[in-house]
């Protein structure tokens, strides 16, 4: 999963949602989305070839300001794996395949390879490498530099913050520690010659052409791997490079002078230059983009509006307001282990969802209401009845919820949560959850600590806790199932801080192998039906699925949703004058 920007959940990477109901055009070349998060459809195009198609009304020249309260934590491109760095990333780096939006849907193309082809036991995927690709200081990219940035991957004492889909499914994943420790023979990968990749598995992997869209497999040549120091300018295939960088305040790009747009069917370099700014209040520099005063117009803020402007948005404000899907859904996770499943049942019939939904500042621009562990924009999402009291509204019935507790003999039974006690809104939401779970015969028992040792605590499986632990929700990393059930629910989750329910069941971890052996296209349906019988079983209670709600300046031309992130696809924006 990617990681959010700003950690509503732990953590969490990305999908193939869109911009919701298609791809309705605003008067300003904005795309706007107005309604419920809408389905995609799994989209490769194994022929698409530079250029990529020009943005209708986009032209060339001047700075694009971003503001963010968010800082992102690296640009090391084996350690990106926060939704904010990952779309920056794609102004930075190319990568063997990658996700254009067409017609408002994300499609799988080439990028610095094909788009693979695997073997018959499908455990050996080769790629074949495309040419005349170069670096930003003009030296050609080499097959070896991305095999190298495989090997690169493994080393997680150093880069700790990255995917790791590879030490799950890669050959020889257990033994090889990266090129650090290990040295540089690994047998996953190979280069038969020039123009070929080959990467072995230890079990099949039918996504990983999805997988090889993420930063951590754009080429490095090992020469150039200075480790820790490597953040700090990255080797540049894409249309920008580091201009100047100041980590925590401010990245400024300028165009890489040697990316070759005819190579290259995912991106454009329309604007002359990009300022990042970090660490700015979101409220206020929403505001300005909202006002769009002197150089603001220019300028976007890629955090989701806040409900404090919504009343702002009337008249031609409303077209500064691009909307599309997220990959992400919200949940409050039951710890299977230590709650008995008739007694998560009556915490759902309990459940105050309206209330929450309330006092979390929640609103139809950036939420609604979640059913389901996949959202709406995953293939394979399954929009099946919910089970009894897991449907995302209502105010809960504590007279019910008790009676079933009596019913169980659990009359009294103690719910325990870790919340943010230094902020108003946590405060508030516990207080809440709290008083409903009281009227239904709960003893509950919240433990409040600092906003700096929440998470940590969050992720502490052993804590004295059985609610609301980390993950608290999930991004896809690509669109499939693939990158949500075999992370979140097998056995191997607990011990990778990665579970929802805290499940250890070796016929369901069985069943999960199966389905992602499966065909991207095939295992579609099957995922919606573990979705189902997951959800039956009480894991967590749905929340909401996450949208995107970004203001932009009046000059900011090409502004449509990247459902792979839930940010603004950056390679499309432009100035208007």
């Amino acid at each position: 999963m990617r990681k959010l920007t700003a950690i509503v959940a732990v953590a969490a990477l990305a999908t193939l949602s869109v911009t919701a109901c298609g791809d309705s055009k605003s008067k300003d070349g904005n795309s706007q989305d107005k309604s419920e998060i809408a389905q995609d459809q799994m989209a490769a195009d194994p022929n698409a070839k530079g250029p990529a198609p020009e943005v209708p009304g986009a032209r060339k020249g001047g700075t694009l300001t971003v503001y963010s309260q968010s800082t992102p934590n690296t640009f090391d491109p084996t350690d990106i794996y926060y939704t904010d760095s990952n779309e920056i990333g794609k102004l930075l780096f190319r990568t063997p395949t990658q996700f254009i939006i067409r017609k408002g849907m994300p499609v799988l193309v080439p990028d610095l390879t094909d788009l693979g082809t695997v073997s018959d036991d499908k455990l050996t995927w080769t790629f074949k490498m495309l040419s005349g690709i170069k670096y930003a200081d003009g030296t050609d990219v080499k097959v070896e530099d991305i095999a190298y940035a495989i090997k690169r991957s493994f080393a997680h004492d150093v880069f700790i913050n990255g995917p790791t889909y590879q030490t799950d499914y890669f050959k020889d994943a257990d033994k090889y520690k990266g090129p650090y420790v290990s040295g540089e023979n690994y047998a996953g990968v190979e280069t038969p010659d020039a123009n070929t990749l080959v990467i072995h598995l230890d079990k099949p992997f039918a996504d990983l052409p999805f997988y090889m869209t993420f930063s951590m497999f754009t080429p490095i040549p090992q020469a150039k791997d200075n480790r820790q120091d490597y953040k700090n300018n990255p080797m540049a295939t894409g249309p920008y490079q580091f201009d100047a960088f100041t980590p925590g305040t401010e990245l400024k790009l300028k165009k890489n002078t040697y990316w070759d747009a005819n190579t290259d069917p995912a991106r454009h370099q329309y604007v002359d230059a990009w300022d990042f700014k970090w660490g700015q209040d979101d409220v206020k520099t929403q505001q300005q983009v909202l006002n769009s005063a002197g150089p603001d117009a220019s300028a976007i803020n890629y955090a989701n509006i806040d409900s404090s402007l919504i009343p702002q948005l009337t008249g031609d404000k409303m077209n500064q307001l691009v909307r599309g899907a997220s990959p992400c859904t919200i949940v409050y996770q039951m710890d299977t282990r230590k709650i008995p499943l008739e007694v998560r049942k009556a915490i759902a019939k309990a459940w105050p969802y309206d209330q929450i939904w309330k006092a979390a500042g929640l609103n139809d621009y950036i939420a609604e209401p979640a059913t389901t562990i996949l959202p709406p924009s995953v293939p394979g999402y399954n929009k099946y009845t919910p089970a009894p009291d897991l449907n995302g509204t209502g105010t809960g019935d504590p007279a019910a919820a008790k009676k079933m507790l009596e019913d169980a003999g659990k009359l009294g039974f103690e719910v325990s949560w870790y919340y943010d006690n230094t902020k108003p809104i946590p405060q508030q939401v516990t207080q809440i959850r709290s008083d409903a779970l009281k009227a239904a015969g709960f003893t509950p028992k919240p433990i409040g600590v600092a906003t700096a040792d929440l998470r940590s605590k969050a992720n502490d499986y052993n804590a004295p806790v059985n609610m609301g632990q980390a993950p608290g929700g999930w991004c896809s990393d690509w669109p499939t199932g693939g990158s949500w059930f075999p992370v979140l629910f097998r056995s191997q989750s607990l011990k990778d801080n990665l579970s929802w329910g805290m499940m250890s069941d070796p016929a369901l971890d069985a069943e999960i192998d199966a389905v992602g052996a499966l065909p991207a296209a095939d295992a579609a349906a099957k995922w919606g039906e573990l979705d189902k019988k997951i959800m039956d079983m009480y894991v967590a209670i749905p929340r909401y699925y996450d949208k995107m709600a970004i203001l932009f300046g009046t000059n900011v031309g090409g502004g449509e949703g990247d459902g792979t992130v839930g940010m603004p696809f950056l390679p499309n924006l432009f100035l208007k004058s």
